[in-house]
């Protein structure tokens, strides 16, 4: 089996036999990680471009060492040091680029829909690793293995989605993989957070913390960014700590097993607690590694490097 399409832009059209696909395929991926010496010879010859318009920390250096352990050569890439600064387009840039022989771009921008845009400009291999408010498939992803690694599975949990829904391209990638794993989702945050109708993603929907979460299997916390505070979405940071934030005596109101998770940058104090945060049944650091190998994962089958040696 392979994936069905050369790109991934996002998981709202991906099926759930892609979706294991990516996981199963990940499983062998993480062993490689905890070896002495972490590398295969798997992308010998590849070029990555990693394109990232927006600034990241985790995302970034994830692909990066996803892409190295793989053997793959990488370039990187930011605008602020470029020819962008001179006035060239996205598309100018990108051919160009891939004119010195690119086989695949990871691409993080802040409009959604660049990732999809590329796929008609080049013909390279796009991933998506963050485009504006839409989608950020590879981190749904390694929450879906996180989540499966810790509790056996994936369908038939209820999963809570808690924060900035409105905004979150992290909620939207989760939304859409949860829901084709067969897993219970719920989102949660203020009324300003939540997009127009957001019921018709198929997800239930609170704006009172403690009612979201009683009987959770899962809490996944999205951090608030203070933007939001300032132009008036959010009440102030104190009171949103009361009324979502997820605290160590909320933590009696979820189901025995639970499971916290976060894809960071943590807001300590504002959106999780301490305690919460480094409570045993945080996978928190467990997603950061996860995340490296979900990427390199992606990358092996979207390179078709499988079908070639064979």
């Amino acid at each position: 089996m392979k994936l069905h399409s050369r790109h991934l832009l996002g998981l709202e059209n991906v099926t759930a036999d892609e979706i294991n696909l990516i996981l199963d395929t990940a499983e062998s991926f993480r062993e490689i990680i905890d070896r002495p010496i972490k590398k295969v010879p798997t992308l010998r010859g590849v070029t990555v471009l990693n394109l990232f318009y927006e600034s990241s920390t985790r995302t970034r250096i994830s692909f990066e060492l996803a892409e190295k352990r793989l053997s793959a050569d990488t370039i990187g890439f930011s605008p602020l040091v470029s020819s962008v600064k001179k006035g060239e387009s996205l598309k100018d840039t990108v051919r160009n680029i891939e004119a010195m022989k690119i086989d695949m771009v990871v691409v993080r921008h802040s409009s959604a829909g660049v990732p999809y845009y590329l796929t008609h400009c080049v013909e390279s291999n796009i991933i998506n690793a963050g485009d504006g408010s839409h989608e950020h498939p590879t981190q749904a992803l390694l929450d879906l293995f996180s989540i499966r690694k810790k509790c056996g599975k994936l369908a038939g949990l209820r999963v809570v989605l808690i924060g900035d829904v409105k905004h979150s391209r992290v909620v939207r990638s989760n939304i859409w993989g949860l829901k084709t794993m067969g897993a219970s989702v719920a989102v949660c945050g203020p009324s300003t957070l939540l997009p127009y109708e957001v019921e018709k993603f198929g997800v239930d929907v609170y704006t009172n913390l403690d009612e979201a979460i009683d009987g959770a299997d899962v809490v996944n916390i999205m951090r608030i960014q203070l933007e939001r505070q300032q132009a008036g979405l959010l009440p102030s940071q104190r009171e949103y700590t009361n009324l979502f934030g997820m605290t160590g005596e909320r933590l009696k109101r979820l189901n025995k097993n639970f499971t916290i998770m976060h894809p960071g940058p943590m807001n300590r104090g504002v959106e999780i607690t301490p305690e919460v945060a480094d409570h045993e049944s945080s996978v928190i650091l467990e997603q950061v590694t996860n995340g490296q190998a979900i990427r390199m994962a992606v990358l092996y089958l979207l390179s078709g490097k499988k079908e070639q040696e064979g």
